[in-house]
């Protein structure tokens, strides 16, 4: 098979992050994480890009770094879970490769984010527990819509989700 580019998408705490290294590493492909990304050419952490620029400032960043890397051949990104808001991102991610929705319930996400002081959207006034059931139902069709493949989250271990992606791919 040409090596295809392997666009992650999902909710926080799905572990696009995590199981993108590993799949990168077992494809021998690039990784990319987008919020990485940012945080390097800002030399700031997505909380002070928050902070300073707000959601929209944010995005505006997010959307230039998915146009680049969409573009490269032959890697694994990790794209953050708002990521696919953005109508252009959803192009981008649909147009130049395979894209995977890592599927994970509420309670797990609650699980996986509770300590999470990387993730400014958590932070909000209300419970953790409603803020990520109204991403959820503000996103899922979203994801839904423009994966090529959906893959559960919940209850495996990156290692094992990584194999399920490749059985998935058929390689």
């Amino acid at each position: 098979m040409k090596k295809k580019n392997l666009f992650l998408i999902g909710p926080m705490g799905a572990g696009k992050s995590t199981v993108g290294r590993i799949l990168a590493k077992q494809l021998n492909m690039k990784f990319y994480d987008s919020d990485e990304e940012i945080e390097k050419r800002t030399g700031a952490d997505i909380n002070w890009v928050f902070d300073v620029e707000g959601e929209s400032g944010f995005r505006k960043r997010e959307s230039k770094i998915i146009n680049e890397l969409t573009h490269k051949k032959g890697i694994v990104l990790a794209t953050g879970g708002g990521s696919i808001l953005s109508r252009k991102n959803r192009r981008y991610l649909s147009s130049y490769g395979i894209v995977i929705y890592l599927k994970i319930t509420v309670k797990k996400q609650l699980i996986r984010t509770r300590t999470d002081k990387k993730r400014p959207l958590l932070h909000m006034k209300d419970s953790l527990k409603s803020t990520l059931k109204k991403m959820k139902n503000e996103r899922k069709y979203l994801y839904k819509n423009i994966s090529d493949i959906i893959i559960n989250a919940d209850n495996y271990s990156a290692q094992t989700i990584v194999q399920n992606i490749i059985k998935s791919l058929n390689l």
